[in-house]
Order: structure tokens, then C-alpha cells, then sequence
């Protein structure tokens, strides 16, 4: 079989915009009856995060950035 060999896809890193979109709190699991304290701003919250520790939904995001813009500067270090 002959024919036109694919192009390669290149997969860039993820910025901390669309890491911070990759959560879906539609999931019935996120939620608890009873609130318990952030584990970020310490503030009381009915959401769970996907390992049961509560946490806001926005708190939870802004972390979830701020690790993947670390993530990035730390990748960068090490390529140049």
C-alpha cells in the first residue's frame, strides 16, 4: 500500500486557560450535603474536588492554572 505519508500532529502544552476548562463539576460526586472548609481559601463549600477534598469550583481552577503555568516555566528552564 502505497500513498502520502500523514503530517504529524505536534501537541503543544496545554496554557492555564484551557487547563483550567479540562473540570467538569457536573458530576453528581462534587457534591456533599454537608460543607466543610476549602482547602484553598479555607471558606465553607458543598463541592468536592475529583479526590472528595472540598473545594470551590473556582479555587480548585485557579490552582489547577497556576500548576500548569508553573509547569510550563519549569519546562522552559530545562530546554534552555
Amino acid at each position: 500500500m502505497t500513498g502520502r505519508p500523514r503530517p504529524r500532529r505536534t501537541r503543544r502544552p496545554a496554557t492555564a486557560d484551557q487547563a483550567a476548562s479540562l473540570l467538569d463539576w457536573r458530576d453528581s460526586t462534587h457534591w456533599s450535603g454537608q460543607p466543610k472548609p476549602c482547602r484553598y481559601c479555607g471558606f465553607p463549600t458543598h463541592l468536592r474536588d475529583s479526590r472528595r477534598s472540598p473545594a470551590h469550583k473556582t479555587c480548585a481552577e485557579d490552582a489547577l492554572a497556576q500548576q500548569a503555568a508553573d509547569a510550563a516555566d519549569a519546562y522552559r528552564k530545562d530546554t534552555l
